[in-house]
């Protein structure tokens, strides 16, 4: 199963799942938030090792 794309960024279980989370909800307001957070999480998870990358 692939992963979705926003996983290169948000590389974070907690992130993974509060991006879940906001993306399910309605609305402008909510869609704002979701684009916050995307970013945030982002700059905050940059550099971290992304866990879904196996090392040969």
């Amino acid at each position: 199963m692939t992963e979705p794309n926003i996983h290169r960024w948000i590389k974070t279980e907690c992130g993974r799942a509060k991006y879940q989370e906001l993306s399910a909800r309605p609305g402008a307001i909510a869609r704002m938030r979701l684009l916050w957070f995307v970013l945030i999480a982002a700059l905050r998870d940059a550099p971290l090792p992304n866990p879904d990358q196996h090392s040969n």
